[in-house]
């Protein structure tokens, strides 16, 4: 999903909005402003699920390695610095 599936939901959107308000035919069985409604609709749903996906997705700007500095004592008093890198 994320950006292509936003992008073909708001093309369901705006072809649903067209055969609503625009499109004045009828087929045999059927009429053209409810397909409009039917394509309205699905293109919502799955603009907002694209958006729920898009922004769930999302990684931090971030690294994901941390490094930590901190000063360790040894048993008979000594301390040293300690850099760590983690993962």
């Amino acid at each position: 999903m994320g950006r292509a599936g936003m992008f073909f939901s708001i093309v369901a959107i705006a072809a649903g909005a067209v055969m609503y308000w625009a499109v004045t035919s009828q087929g045999h069985g059927f009429r053209l402003s409810t397909v409009g409604v039917i394509l309205m609709a699905a293109g919502g749903v799955g603009l907002v699920a694209s958006m729920i996906v898009f922004a769930t997705s999302r990684h931090s700007t971030g690294s994901r390695h941390r490094t930590y500095d901190r000063q360790a004592t040894d048993t008979q008093g000594g301390s040293t610095s300690v850099h760590e890198e983690v993962r």
